[in-house]
């Protein structure tokens, strides 16, 4: 194929390469029509949302977006039942003209299994290449409806929003002296895998006749083809935005039916509210007897009807003065005031990682170990660094140091423990015992220091409100200055480096895509016409920049 007709909205043009295709123009394109599709949404005008949707899955733009999204990810490089990966331009290219939906059959689901936290096996699906530029392709044109429908207290796998929102709801709903007290933890027990596909069927407004192919699509387990009846497969790019259409709506059922009322002069407040993330959800009540009698049997009837059931070993009520565990956090009052701590269960599952990593790298140098250690701690460091977490931070240093203690005297037994100390700890700005290294011995700034998680600086997170909706024009400027002020946070308050940030319209000069305080950036230097300029480059970026070794090469905003 020389060349091939792209088609958006009311733009014409060609291409004839994967290289020569704007993403730019791309993007700017099928935001219009999402922005189109939540306008229609919110006007009830439905048919002109099908519409719209239509043309949004058969526009080149959005073909080329949902191929670029599926070789670009994590899975990229893993393969569906066909073997076939898209690695080279050409490949990707070609793949463009084939996402059509005449004659469009999906093949079965590779079906594989991982563990999960209690040792039990997950069933995970995964598609071909197609099949999921497919999925992404029509996710584009439902995601925007999704979320001007969904709950304005669900937090998973939505855009511009986290554990940390969810986390921080939990605070705002709790923490006063005049909150509920009461909490019923819920899980539903297997959501992806027993939604009704009927209940899909009827209820979510995307192409039928599509959805109908990938729910009735089947998987593959040890060469062996099995059919599938029920549920959405995890693993499938659509997936987690069907879970949470079909658990849209448990809040509006609640506030409608335990709204606060007056009669008589008396005022009847039952503090109900609802926070979710994926299947996991807490409803706070005034009274534990509100929790059992009356919201339960709604929840059950309102998951029965898309055919799910509550998990009964993990559903349970507690008493804030007693604490629950929700996302990797304890949640509890101390004498009345709330404290949000890294659960233990979660301390416990952290140390079992760094111990295995320490144990399986026991002939190893300082250096590679520091080096394996380090992503390790800084992430779980940053996911807690929102809460009270300085006592289980300062806890979690000294279980380390006790475990690298143990490794550096087992690789010296026979010399004494000051000399073990003097090799592989040392003291750096006035803190001793600090395990560190130089691998140039010429060179002692070139030294690699095992970070600690008591310095990760404790922060105070802001919740997104819950009505913002990122497909929304509306709330462009909302979205502009939150994104901003959460990158001045990981920035510490650089603004020289912000300035820089904004001056790349917040992008990586290198691949295009954002840069943002969710993936890690680095500061380049390069001379250009005698004048030093400075850009920030993804870390992966940055390696394959130097690697070009060309002098001529500039960033693509200057």
């Amino acid at each position: 194929m020389n060349e091939l007709e792209i088609s958006c909205a009311s733009t014409d043009r060609k291409s004839n390469a994967w290289d020569s295709i704007d993403w730019l123009r791309c993007e700017i394109a099928v935001k219009k029509l999402q922005a189109r599709i939540v306008k229609a949404q919110k006007e009830g005008r439905y048919g002109k949302v099908k519409a719209l949707q239509w043309m949004l899955t058969h526009s080149f733009y959005a073909k080329a977006l949902a191929v670029k999204r599926v070789t670009s990810n994590k899975g990229k490089k893993t393969a569906g039942v066909d073997r076939v990966l898209w690695k080279t331009p050409k490949a990707k290219f070609q793949a463009i003209s084939e996402l059509k939906r005449r004659g469009y059959n999906p093949q079965p689901l590779k079906r594989v299994y991982i563990s999960k936290k209690n040792g039990k096996q997950r069933p995970l699906g995964i598609p071909t290449m197609k099949d999921r530029a497919m999925q992404a392709l029509y996710l584009m044109a439902l995601e925007p409806v999704a979320e001007t429908t969904a709950d304005n207290n669900s937090y998973g796998f939505r855009k511009e929003r986290s554990t940390f929102d969810a986390r921080e709801q939990c605070f705002c709903v709790l923490a006063k002296d005049v909150s509920p007290e009461w909490i019923l933890e819920g899980d539903i027990k297997g959501c992806f895998d027993h939604i009704s596909h009927e209940w899909l069927l009827n209820n979510i407004p995307m192409d039928k006749v599509m959805l109908r192919k990938w729910l009735n699509s089947g998987f593959v387990y040890n060469s062996e083809l099995f059919p599938t009846v029920e549920g959405t497969p995890q693993g499938g790019i659509i997936s987690p935005t069907l879970a949470n259409m079909t658990l849209d709506g448990l809040e509006a059922v609640l506030k409608r039916r335990f709204k606060t009322h007056c009669k008589k002069g008396v005022y009847t407040s039952y503090k109900v509210h609802l926070i979710r993330y994926a299947d996991d959800f807490v409803i706070t009540g005034a009274s534990k007897e509100l929790l059992q009698n009356e919201i339960l049997p709604i929840v059950r009837e309102f998951l029965h009807a898309r055919g799910l059931t509550l998990s009964e070993e993990k559903t349970k009520i507690t008493h804030i003065g007693k604490g629950f565990d929700f996302l990797g956090y304890n949640i509890r009052k101390y004498n009345g005031k709330l404290l949000i701590k890294p659960s233990k269960e979660s301390l416990k599952r952290f140390m079992v990682k760094i111990r295995e990593t320490i144990e399986a790298h026991k002939g190893a140098k300082q250096e590679s170990l520091i080096r394996l250690l380090n992503p390790i701690i800084t992430g779980w460091a940053n996911y807690y660094r929102y809460s009270v977490s300085s006592k289980t931070f300062r806890k979690a240093d000294k279980l380390i140091f006790e475990k690298l203690w143990q490794w550096a005297q087992r690789r010296h037994p026979k010399k004494g423990k000051y000399w073990v100390a003097d090799k592989y700890f040392h003291k750096i700005n006035n803190r001793k015992w600090t395990f560190a290294v130089t691998p140039n011995k010429r060179k002692p700034e070139s030294i690699i220091v095992l970070k600690r998680l008591y310095d990760t600086k404790i922060k105070r997170f802001v919740k997104i409100k819950g009505d913002a909706n990122p497909y929304d024009p509306q709330w462009k400027e909302y979205f502009e200055h939150r994104e901003t002020y959460k990158m001045l946070q990981s920035l510490n308050g650089y603004k020289s480096l912000l300035h820089l940030w904004k001056r790349q319209q917040r992008c990586c000069p290198y691949c295009g895509e954002p840069i943002d305080n969710e993936h890690s950036w680095s500061v380049v230097k390069q001379l250009t016409n005698n004048r030093m300029d400075s850009f920030l480059l993804h870390d992966g970026c940055r390696r394959s920049y130097y690697q070009l070794k060309t002098e001529d090469y500039e960033p693509a905003f200057m």
